[in-house]
């Protein structure tokens, strides 16, 4: 068993969270899951911690048919089961709930945004804040309706408070679309106002990438190509399609997870240090990793990049069926649910270092992480031991053990001279002892206080279909892979560790052990 060193947080102190300006929250789709799990056992949490005002307000608006009474009960089963929430009370939820009312329409009628209107000059009238977050917790598809519909209501205008829309991933499916979608935003809200969310920044193991990497002068001098062999970043899951197979198989692993989540991972990374923790200076830097990142030619993509769809297999000792016998998926489907990728950074601080980038569905373990694989010694000092020095390792675990891993040589005890891999293990949870805000708490009061720090602008969601999109148009051309080619409960495909082994180089195990 590898040795490890528990790392203590010197203090458990947090700072309160800040408080919210006065708003009105209006989630079109609010009938759906995102609502019911995340959005409102946010706003709940947040309400509890004492974040909102007085006089926020929550309005739900979807095609279902609903009383407030209705969807109050729809809403607190939600919040009740959420396990991010913490402790659930009645009597705080009893409180809360009086915040929430439910208004029925369709996206694609005009008078449901007339109605929103006259809802919001009433409560305003009534006390409430004339500022408002218009949340579109809906497919991507239906955001250029919405935009339009809420131009033509004047509720994207700023004259009587501030008014923010928020978009939910995917921003498009490609160039093309995220470019046609930025324009459609873009024609009826200004840069200013719009926050494109992605709840993997909100989470508090990826926000403190920045502070490991530039709050320590023990880590930052050796981030570059000078000590760093080669960057990993994994986003293994052990959960199959569920209910998703239709937007799945129109969508697949690069495009589900590489668009957005992990290029973002890619750019806190690699990004050089802002000038400020402040949103213009974050996102700047984040975009100048992205424009590095060279979109590859075909040639270099079929030697580059690997897809994978799960078959057959065995999870936790019990047997779960191919990702072509899920309900909803073809047959015949050629989507993957794994990918893997070489990517570069051309830049002076990466050139030559290879970012490697894999996630996948139905793997053999859960895990989240970013793991900086350092370069060897010399060896000559240890060239007549037994056991060779191994490179160093830093791990930065966003999921499920929230933490940060380091791996160091130390002498074994004897009287012989050999040396063995000691682990420095800092894990989140036991250090501080607190409960971290959920993903969407963190980010739903940022857009509320009016902070775009973690949310993506529109250059840099263009970028990030710039690497993807010439993926996606020459695995389009070219026959797959014979599907399936990873069984479930695996670690992937073996084309997978191939894409490694020709540069010398090996994934890190999923699962590899935490003292968590």
């Amino acid at each position: 068993m590898t040795p490890v060193v528990q790392a203590q947080a010197m203090s458990t102190e947090t700072s309160p969270l800040p408080k919210a300006e006065p708003c009105v929250i209006v989630i079109l789709g609010a009938s759906g899951d995102l609502t019911r799990r995340k959005l409102v056992p946010a706003l709940f949490r947040l309400a509890c911690a004492g974040c909102t005002s007085s006089d926020f307000r929550v309005i739900g608006v979807a095609r279902s048919q609903m009383t407030d009474a209705e969807f109050r009960a729809r809403m607190h089963d939600g919040a009740e089961q959420s396990r991010e929430i913490g402790e659930f009370t009645d009597d705080e939820w009893g409180e809360f709930e009086q915040r929430l009312e439910y208004l029925a329409g369709g996206f694609e009628d005009a008078k449901t945004y007339e109605r929103i209107a006259a809802r919001l000059k009433a409560l305003a009238s009534a006390g409430a804040s004339s500022n408002r977050v218009f949340y579109c917790a809906t497919p991507p598809s239906l955001v250029p309706g919405i935009v339009h519909g809420l131009a033509g209501a004047h509720l994207a205008s700023e004259e009587r408070g501030w008014s923010r829309i928020v978009v939910e991933k995917p921003f498009g499916h490609d160039l093309e679309s995220a470019r046609s979608l930025n324009e459609a935003i873009a024609a009826v809200f200004p840069e200013h106002q719009v926050y494109r969310i992605d709840h993997y920044l909100g989470k508090e193991t990826v926000r403190n990438i920045l502070v490991f990497r530039f709050g320590n002068s023990l880590f930052e001098p050796v981030w570059n190509r000078n000590y760093v062999d080669y960057v990993e970043i994994t986003a293994a899951e052990t959960v199959g399609v569920g209910s998703r197979a239709g937007y799945y198989e129109g969508a697949g692993a690069l495009r589900d997870m590489v668009a957005n989540h992990l290029l973002q991972l890619v750019a806190l990374t690699a990004m050089e240090p802002p000038v400020a923790f402040d949103a213009n200076a974050l996102r700047e830097q984040k975009r100048q990793v992205w424009q590095s990142i060279r979109p590859m030619t075909p040639e270099e993509i079929a030697e580059r990049t690997v897809r994978g769809q799960y078959g057959l297999g065995d999870i936790d000792c019990q047997r779960v069926s191919g990702y072509r016998d899920e309900k909803g998926v073809a047959g015949d489907s050629t989507v993957e649910t794994y990918v893997a990728l070489e990517l570069r950074v051309d830049n002076w601080r990466w050139a030559g270092v290879p970012f490697y980038v894999r996630s996948g569905k139905r793997l053999s373990h859960a895990v989240t992480e970013i793991a900086l694989h350092l370069k060897h010694t010399p060896q000559a000092l240890f060239t007549r031991m037994p056991d060779a020095a191994a490179p160093n390792v830093i791990v930065m675990r966003i999921q499920p053990d929230e933490g940060i891993l380091v791996t160091f040589e130390a002498k074994l005890p004897g009287t012989d001279m050999r040396v063995g891999t000691v682990h420095m293990d800092f894990c989140y949870s036991r250090a501080f002892g607190v409960r971290t805000p959920a993903a969407y708490e963190t980010l739903l009061l940022d857009v509320m206080r009016g902070d775009q720090t973690l949310f993506t602008r529109r250059d840099g969601i263009e970028a990030q279909w710039n690497i993807v999109t010439p993926i996606e148009d020459a695995w389009a051309k070219h026959t797959p892979p014979a599907f399936p080619n990873y069984a479930a409960g695996s670690a992937g495909p073996a084309a997978a560790d191939a894409l490694l082994a020709r540069n010398g180089h090996v994934w890190r195990a999923l699962g590899t052990s935490s003292s968590c």
